[in-house]
């Protein structure tokens, strides 16, 4: 059970669990180990609220899709990939390209608590460069093997689907067992994202944050023998 939060099935129609004043990395890890994740989409100073939302999207490593156009962009060698290097600068870049539609989506407050996060190993970025410019990225949380993903930008085209596709195979590599996305799009589903019951998927991330996988220092890059 989660020591800060109602049952996590307990969320009402919207997947809303309950709100809270501000956020910690306690919060934050209890959250995410129960499946349970913030969304302060009244932006900085407004009560956060915490969500469960059934179903629950997940990308399943043997699904994730590359289409032609881009393998063709992963061949080139046009970009190259990192993790870890720019954390905080990837967050920024993620809030500043949901603007304006989205524009508390990630706040101030959430950009402070997850560096916090990442300094101390639950929270995890991998980079996208064209030469010296970052143009692409994505971050998330791990617990155990899970990989709960975040957020991604891109500043170049298919930059952000790059960094998607290095992350799904380093986390592959690494071990993990869940990478859980929270939400479906027709973007994440054009790129094979699915959706699992609320049930199924606190079933898996039970036994996922219990299996001791750590994230490592350097990326395990996609590479033209691994299609």
């Amino acid at each position: 059970m989660p020591r800060y939060f109602p049952p996590p099935e307990s969320a009402n129609e919207d997947g809303i669990l309950g709100f809270t004043e501000g956020l910690s990395t306690g919060l934050l890890l209890d959250a995410y180990r129960h499946g349970i994740f913030p969304w302060p989409f009244w932006g900085n100073g407004e009560p956060i609220p915490w969500c469960s939302p059934d179903p629950r999207a997940v990308f399943e490593f043997d699904d994730i899709h590359i289409s032609r156009r881009l393998l063709r962009t992963l061949r080139s060698g046009r970009f190259s990939a990192t993790c870890d290097c720019e954390f905080e600068s990837v967050m920024r870049a993620c809030a500043e390209s949901r603007q304006p539609e989205s524009e508390t989506w990630i706040t101030g407050e959430m950009t402070a608590v997850y560096c916090q996060l990442h300094e101390l190993g639950h929270a995890h970025s991998v980079e996208v460069w064209r030469e010296s410019e970052l143009v692409g990225g994505i971050y998330g949380v791990t617990v155990g093997a899970l990989f709960a993903g975040e957020s991604m930008f891109y500043r170049e085209r298919d930059a952000s689907k790059v960094a998607l596709i290095h992350l799904a195979h380093h986390l592959e590599s690494r071990g993990y067992l869940l990478f859980d996305i929270q939400q479906w799009t027709e973007h994440t589903g054009r790129m094979g994202a699915g959706e699992v019951s609320r049930d199924e998927y606190l079933r898996r991330l039970a036994e996922a944050v219990e299996v001791p996988v750590t994230f490592g220092d350097e990326l395990i890059p996609w590479t033209t023998t691994d299609r």
